[in-house]
């Protein structure tokens, strides 16, 4: 079974019924599959239960109907399924955080969103329950060289490690086919800053201020693949991670390194890549 496959038709069906009497029971008959076992995969592959989906992609639904204004709120409210409109601003105010007459009033402005990707990851069975597929393994020490930074989730991140990344590149060979490792690190409770090192195992000559040669520990760790660029996948990949925790009663390590991702070829960072994730080494796991 194409897990994936089966997610992405049920979210553009789902898309296609917005207006229609949607439940786990209907969907799932119309992919031939038990209800019990597709709640969990779509849990797992999706972040959220089936409902709170439905009803995200409803309120989303209901953006361009408020902003054209040609029916009423209360319309809105029966014709995606809410009932009343009571509901339906309740709804709308915790999703968005403002009641539908302030976007109708242009109080406000939201974007609707497209249909989410579903992110290319292998799954497996444990116990019953669908999780991210992983393996628990030891990452030896190793020798990073490469730029360290330091970024701001609350900032633009994405272009700022992409940046850097590319300080890299321009300082190796075209024809270097290292692994490529980036290490995040030193991200403090409750704060939205923390340490990245985009780099590879051997030396890399840059006579600049944030160059650096970094020195791994041993690290025991749950191993994860994905598809996808990191930068993208940041809340299905803690999504994923919560779930394997709760799953398997893995805890954390307390190690200043939060994640390290891993590519085989620096030259392809489009491809699948690993990540892996330290954790606490429990008795069960000494074979390992």
């Amino acid at each position: 079974m194409d897990h994936h496959k089966v997610v992405e038709q049920a979210l553009v069906h789902i898309e296609d019924n917005l207006q229609q009497p949607l439940s786990l029971d209907s969907v799932a008959d119309a992919f031939h599959m038990s209800k019990f076992y597709f709640h969990r995969l779509f849990s797992a592959m999706m972040g959220c239960s089936l409902s709170q989906y439905i009803l995200k992609r409803r309120l989303n639904a209901s953006l361009p109907l408020i902003h054209n204004k040609t029916m009423s709120l209360t319309n809105i409210a029966y014709e995606l399924g809410f009932g009343t409109q009571a509901s339906f601003t309740r709804a709308f105010k915790r999703q968005y955080g403002v009641p539908p007459k302030s976007l109708r009033a242009e109080q406000a402005v939201i974007t609707p969103e497209p249909i989410p990707a579903v992110v290319q990851r292998p799954v497996k069975n444990v116990n019953g329950d669908i999780v991210t597929d992983f393996t628990l393994t030891e990452l030896g020490t190793l020798r990073v060289s490469g730029i360290a930074f330091e970024v701001d989730l609350a900032g633009d991140y994405k272009a700022r490690i992409r940046t850097h990344a590319q300080m890299l590149f321009n300082h190796m060979d075209d024809t270097a086919d290292d692994p490529c490792y980036v290490i995040y690190s030193n991200c403090e409770p409750h704060s939205t800053r923390f340490k990245v090192l985009f780099g590879i195992p051997r030396e890399v000559q840059i006579d600049l201020p944030y160059y650096f040669t970094v020195d791994v520990p041993q690290l025991f760790c749950a191993k994860f693949k994905y598809t996808g660029d990191i930068l993208d996948i940041g809340d299905v990949l803690k999504t994923d991670y919560a779930r394997f925790l709760k799953i398997t009663r893995q805890e954390t390590e307390d190690s200043h390194i939060e994640l390290i991702q891993v590519f085989d070829d620096v030259q392809h960072l489009d491809a699948a890549y690993h990540i892996y994730a330290p954790i606490k080494k429990l008795p069960i796991d000494s074979e390992i």
